[in-house]
């Protein structure tokens, strides 16, 4: 027997244990609660937390096939991609059409609810001018998909979502229940909602890295978080069958329970994560700010740190625009002591129009979790 489009739950849920739910539930609100303690501690966010922003795009385009890096991403910022190959380039492009959709999202979110429309023209930014971009950016689906494996026929997919013909009227009451005050729990019901507009999978493509975005964004909207920085690509990726798997025990066997229970364990483990990494940055930072300050004895030294935060891989010009430096020379001898003193690092070495690029080492290395400069 052939596999046939899946029909939605209604939402929310019924039948959910909130008994059993409790000590998820205020696990994960107190995890969130911390880690946004310490987003409202930060004077600057945008500066320090702008490498772990664009690692959250990093990681949600690679859980879709993407394999550029962070390095890789942070060097074509700087312009410095020279041997790329076109399939990472691409990735980059995504990659950077994601960072935009969060940004304007978070602009727009001021003034405007998470309805449909909303998402509509995060799904527009995100799919223009890359692979997809065929696949109706900004516009809900008419036609049949089905995910599984590359080429895989619609007979072997792993899940088939529901019909075009029942999609808008499941899409409304997903949009009803998003903009629902009176839920029980707001992680409970942003569980559901990412869960339930996967399982809808409403656009031709893009519908991982939209679902994915909606984290934050959501947490936002209902003022659980001051600043849509809360990331969970990282775990999601890391755990992706687990990720996968929890979906579809919703659609095989109605298990929203279990489903719920793993996005509460994912809130915690990612809240611990997040902290750590922005901890860690943010001691970082002050560090170097002593550090740059006694080694350039400038009054553009904490404005030259800055620039670093915002762009760990930069080029002189762009050093320039982003510090404020208002000349060359100056900006140059402020490069100069800070390589000898080995803060930074010669990425390449400029000639003729090619501008010097530079890197700051202990920053990506502190995003990635790992040493890679």
């Amino acid at each position: 027997m052939s596999k046939q489009p899946f029909i939605p739950h209604e939402l929310p849920p019924e039948k959910l244990n909130w008994q059993a739910l409790v000590p998820f539930i205020g696990q994960a609100n107190a995890a969130i609660a911390r880690y946004d303690g310490l987003l409202q501690s930060l004077i600057n966010p945008n500066v320090l937390l702008s490498p772990i922003t664009t690692n959250e795009a990093v990681l949600s385009s690679r859980i879709e096939g993407t394999q550029a890096s962070l390095g890789e991403v942070l060097e074509h910022d700087a312009g410095l991609d020279n041997d790329k190959s076109p399939a990472i380039n691409e990735d980059i492009k995504e990659i950077g059409n994601y960072r935009m959709a969060l940004s304007m999202a978070e602009a727009e979110l001021k003034h405007r609810q998470l309805s449909l429309n909303f998402i509509k023209s995060l799904h527009a930014i995100l799919m223009d001018s890359v692979r997809g971009q065929n696949k109706q950016p900004g516009k809900f689906r008419n036609e049949q998909n089905w995910i599984g494996k590359k080429g895989t026929p619609i007979e072997s997919a792993r899940f088939i979502p529901p019909s075009p013909l029942i999609l808008q009227e499941h899409l409304e009451a997903w949009e009803t229940f998003i903009l629902r005050e009176d839920y029980h729990d707001p992680l409970v019901q942003l569980a559901i909602i990412h869960a339930q507009f996967e399982i809808l999978h409403p656009f031709m493509d893009g519908n991982g890295r939209i679902g994915r975005l909606l984290i934050p964004l959501f947490l936002y909207a209902k003022k659980c978080l001051s600043r849509p920085m809360f990331y969970l690509s990282e775990y999601l990726e890391t755990h992706r069958e687990r990720y996968y798997d929890g979906l579809l025990s919703i659609t095989e066997e109605n298990n929203w329970q279990g489903w719920i229970e793993y996005f509460l364990q994912a809130v915690v483990q990612q809240s611990d994560t997040n902290m750590h990494k922005a901890k860690g940055i943010l001691t970082l930072y002050e560090t170097l700010k002593d550090s740059f300050i006694s080694t350039t004895h400038s009054q553009f030294a904490v404005p030259a740190l800055d620039a670093f935060f915002k762009k760990p891989i930069i080029n002189t010009a762009d050093f320039i625009q982003v510090s404020g430096i208002p000349n060359k020379v100056t900006a140059s001898e402020l490069l100069r002591k800070l390589t000898k003193s080995n803060h930074i690092k010669v990425l390449r070495q400029g000639s003729g129009r090619r501008p010097t690029i530079y890197a700051l080492p202990d920053l990506l290395n502190i995003t990635e979790g790992k040493k890679i400069l």
